[in-house]
């Protein structure tokens, strides 16, 4: 699986939840269901509904209690969004399963899944720049800076996709060691975070 691969699934992606732009909009993911293209869509799709769902509790006319609505779905969104992370991971912890790291091999300051994370989301920022570079209802000056900063979010994105190919290749030969480190998230746990579980205990 090459990051190139990984970039045209995340463009698809986005391009397919904007044929209608709406959070409610039910996910077409046509890829094989087992297959590891079917997992990093899905992994986009969440990512995508949840960019835009911030841009939504950022309405500073919205209703309080739309807010919270929101709010909550966001954290619904965050635990999904980690779990889907924890899933690629398990991929690559099964195809590098057998292999044997070298007596040099060092370890990676994230897992190959929270890279791909990142490019998923700067698949996103490429997008939505793209848009705010490409206005018409805008100054010269405002354009210019939005292309820059797409410029920027492009060369960002062929590093990020370099690298990413250079530590698969690097797992897949013993150089660097396959290690994963489960995120624990305390806040949505009813036996970690305090307010849940002093409620649990309290009726």
């Amino acid at each position: 699986m090459k990051a190139a691969r990984m970039n045209d699934i995340f463009d698809q992606c986005i391009a397919d939840y904007h044929q209608t732009d709406h959070v409610d909009s039910a996910e077409n993911n046509t890829f094989p269901k087992d297959s590891f293209d079917h997992l990093l869509y899905h992994k986009n799709w969440i990512d995508t509904v949840q960019w835009h769902l911030e841009d939504i509790i950022r309405d500073p006319k919205i209703k309080a209690e739309d807010a919270l609505v929101i709010k909550r779905r966001i954290d619904a969104s965050n635990q999904d969004r980690t779990d889907l992370v924890e899933q690629v991971d398990d991929y690559f912890l099964s195809s590098f399963g057998d292999v044997s790291p070298k007596e040099h091999a060092r370890v990676n300051t994230e897992s190959p899944a929270w890279a791909i994370d990142r490019l998923s989301i700067l698949a996103l920022k490429i997008y939505h720049m793209r848009v705010e570079a490409s206005r018409t209802d805008v100054n010269d000056e405002l354009l210019n800076k939005n292309q820059f900063k797409l410029n920027v979010l492009l060369t960002q994105r062929e590093d990020l996709s370099l690298a990413i190919d250079q530590l698969i290749e690097d797992l897949q030969s013993g150089d660097r060691i396959m290690k994963v480190y489960r995120q624990m998230k305390m806040y949505n746990d009813p036996e970690l975070n305090p307010v849940l579980y002093a409620k649990k205990n309290n009726g």
